[in-house]
């Protein structure tokens, strides 16, 4: 799960394996597999590095 914060300033926890792609028009939507579509204040390379370090937390934690 990463958090990311909506344009008004509201703290969302959305599950990062349901992403689907990531876009800057000019703000950042995420669209998840789920058909839904959150707008956010992070860039698009700040979705990214979250979802990297997601990860490594999960991998990393069960070695």
């Amino acid at each position: 799960m990463i958090e990311v914060t909506r344009l008004n300033d509201s703290k969302l926890t959305i599950n990062a394996d349901l992403i689907e792609r990531v876009e800057e028009l000019p703000d950042t939507v995420i669209k998840m597999t789920t058909g839904n579509k959150i707008i956010v204040k992070e860039s698009r390379e700040e979705i990214r590095n979250l979802v990297v370090l997601y990860k490594r937390e999960i991998f990393y934690r069960d070695l």
